[in-house]
C-alpha cells in the first residue's frame, strides 16, 4: 500500500490505523509492509514523535 506523501495526511492516516487496527507501530509496519524508519523520519521532520505508550504520533 502506498502511504500519503503529505506529512499531515500521513500523520492522520498512521494515527487512525494505530487507533483502529494495530497495537503498535511495529505491527502496522509489518502488516502493511512499510518502512518504520521512513515513517518516523517523515513525521519527525514536521514535529511529531511516536509515543509507544499511547500508540500514536503527537
Amino acid at each position: 500500500m502506498e502511504l500519503p506523501k503529505d506529512p499531515m495526511m500521513l500523520f492522520s492516516f498512521i494515527n487512525m490505523k494505530l487507533r483502529d487496527f494495530y497495537p503498535s507501530l511495529d505491527a502496522l509496519c509489518q502488516d502493511m509492509q512499510v518502512n518504520k524508519e521512513e515513517i518516523v523520519n517523515k513525521l519527525k521532520a514536521v514535529g511529531f514523535e511516536y509515543n509507544p505508550e499511547q500508540n500514536k504520533f503527537w
